[in-house]
């Protein structure tokens, strides 16, 4: 039997700083496994779910997730294992970190704030950005929070992000397909990617819903439903996330049928969506590249924003002929805003027109790799548009959509 409390702090503060070495080389085999069962350390339910795992680093991810649960011991335990399975290094690493940290059973209230910033110091190798992709425990890149002095001196040129939680997500995955109506493959890696953005947003403060293998039919209703969610009216802005098999302007249901990207982007504008008017709305689509869905929009670098942009749009593309009537009818209703049908919107594509989305079957898109990493790092202090751009430099057959779209800020997104 587990006592009440679990790993003792200044263990779990271990972890978490060498995170990213034990998912690169840690091994979870069935001797490491029995070793924690023997000590009572995971329960054969436990185990079994480990072990079902398809990946190495999704078995030494789920390990790390349970740990910091399994009580006092557990810290010791797993040093011992990692010595009887002959990583001695791993125990080694831990135990030397162990002795620096052990003293600070008590963390001053900025100390959580700093453990997440040091895996973002590291060398930025492919691999180790690999290894920051998991955000579902506690040993991983945490978001790197905006400074107070930040925020105060940029917010006039941001969207408001003061709701709670910040706004709705939504993420469509599409990795098995109906194989008696289609020749479409199994998405490998597709899991991870959809985990990933799960993971990533909702450490952003988003409600966030997954819904995986759906027909084309009914991604355009889950699609629909989302969209007409009252929550919107009380939430700063959303995020929707289809990864699918895609050609020119669409992307594949699991039946083989095809969604409409304009069609979506349609769903969610200021005449359809109206409790997202003047929200930031992002999209993000892992899926090979087709039509871009930018028609009719125009781009606006205001001199001002202290107002919501949509106020900034509402002169876009008006004639510059008005007679005396028009104008004293405008005048009139100057507190009644005219939108143009799409704003606030900005969609980053895996790949560009016409080429293939690159998608790695263990470790996921690169596209979504790169943006996980990137929002990570960089979400304090950085415009979400030179974020996507920032992605491109690693993901180079990334596109960026900017659908009228201006600074996004908050406690961890500008």
């Amino acid at each position: 039997m587990l006592g009440e409390c679990g790993m003792k702090e200044w263990e779990r503060r271990v972890l978490r700083k060498n995170s990213v070495t034990i998912l690169q080389d840690l091994v979870v085999d069935d001797l490491l496994i029995q070793c924690l069962q023997q000590d009572g350390i995971l329960t054969e339910n436990m185990a079994e779910t480990i072990m079902a795992k398809p990946t190495s680093q999704g078995k030494s991810r789920h390990l790390l997730f349970l740990l910091p649960k399994r009580g006092p011991q557990a810290f010791s335990s797993f040093c011992a294992a990692l010595t009887a399975t002959e990583q001695q290094h791993l125990s080694r690493l831990l135990m030397d970190f162990t002795e620096k940290d052990k003293s600070f059973s008590e963390p001053s209230l900025s100390r959580p704030t700093q453990e997440c910033v040091i895996p973002v110091k590291r060398a930025r190798t492919h691999e180790s950005m690999e290894m920051c992709l998991d955000a579902d425990s506690p040993v991983t890149t945490a978001v790197v929070p905006c400074m107070p002095e930040f925020f105060q001196s940029h917010r006039s040129q941001a969207y408001p992000m003061r709701s709670c939680p910040r706004g709705l997500a939504l993420v469509l995955s599409n990795v098995r397909f109906d194989s008696a109506n289609t020749d479409l493959d199994v998405r490998r890696g597709g899991e991870v990617d959809e985990e990933t953005l799960r993971r990533l947003f909702m450490e952003l403060d988003f409600t966030v819903s997954l819904h995986k293998d759906l027909t084309a039919v009914a991604m355009r209703r889950c699609l629909e439903q989302f969209a007409q969610r009252q929550e919107h009216a009380e939430y700063d802005c959303t995020v929707v996330c289809l990864l699918s098999h895609g050609v020119e302007g669409s992307v594949y249901g699991t039946d083989g049928q095809l969604l409409e990207l304009d069609w979506v982007f349609e769903v969610f504008d200021n005449a359809r969506c109206p409790l997202l008017q003047n929200k930031p709305k992002m999209f993000f689509i892992q899926a090979c590249r087709g039509e871009e869905m930018d028609n009719g929009v125009d781009q606006l670098d205001g001199q001002e924003r202290t107002q919501s942009p949509g106020c900034e749009q509402r002169d876009a593309g008006r004639e510059g002929e008005r007679d005396d009537k028009e104008r004293e009818e405008k005048d009139r209703e100057r507190l009644r805003v005219k939108l143009p049908q799409r704003s606030d919107m900005i969609c980053g594509f895996a790949t560009l027109k016409g080429t293939a989305a690159m998608r790695n079957t263990k470790k996921g898109s690169w596209f979504i790799q790169e943006l996980n990493t990137t929002i990570r790092q960089r979400a304090n202090d950085t415009h979400l548009a030179d974020i996507l751009v920032q992605v491109k430099h690693f993901s180079p057959h990334f596109e960026c959509t900017d659908l009228c779209f201006h600074n996004l800020m908050g406690d961890e997104l500008y």
